[in-house]
């Protein structure tokens, strides 16, 4: 049994090991992980009414957190209302192929919907091969590379 549900303040200790390991995937651990500052401004963030970014988890049967998903509304050149950017994705090695990305993928999805948002919209990269697989088959890839420079 999976619930997904909004990220809480006593919840910190168990969503940071699942924090490092997101960022540890994509190669920021170590000499390379983010500065601290980032992880308090990113946790402060989703307790800020003024902030439009978000966070889910998603507990186990016994109460444990197996996954988080961070995700934000923003505007578009290209529509009227919001779009709906879902930035991390991350579950445990543990929770993988039992539904919880799935889960954590539609709580995001009835939120953009419920704020009138009609597009989410992400990025892996290309080498995830597990977590491409989910997501070809609950999203559609649009074709785009994405570019990114430091200024």
């Amino acid at each position: 049994m999976i619930h997904v549900r909004a990220v809480l303040p006593a919840d910190r200790a168990a969503w940071q090991p699942l924090w490092d390991g997101y960022n540890a995937f994509y190669g920021r651990a170590g000499d390379t992980a983010l500065p601290a500052a980032v992880t308090e401004t990113t946790w402060g963030r989703f307790f800020d009414p003024a902030e439009p970014v978000y966070a889910l988890v998603a507990e186990g049967a016994n109460g444990a957190l197996l996954g988080l998903v961070h995700y934000l509304f923003h505007r578009s050149t290209t529509r009227i209302e919001p779009t709906c950017y879902l930035q991390d994705l991350f579950t445990t090695p543990e929770a993988r192929g039992r539904g919880v990305g799935r889960a954590l993928i539609e709580a995001v999805d009835a939120a953009a919907r419920a704020a009138g948002v009609k597009r989410v919209y992400w990025q892996t990269h290309t080498t995830n091969i597990t977590a491409r697989a989910l997501y070809d088959r609950v999203a559609q890839h649009q074709g785009f590379l994405i570019y990114a420079q430091d200024v």
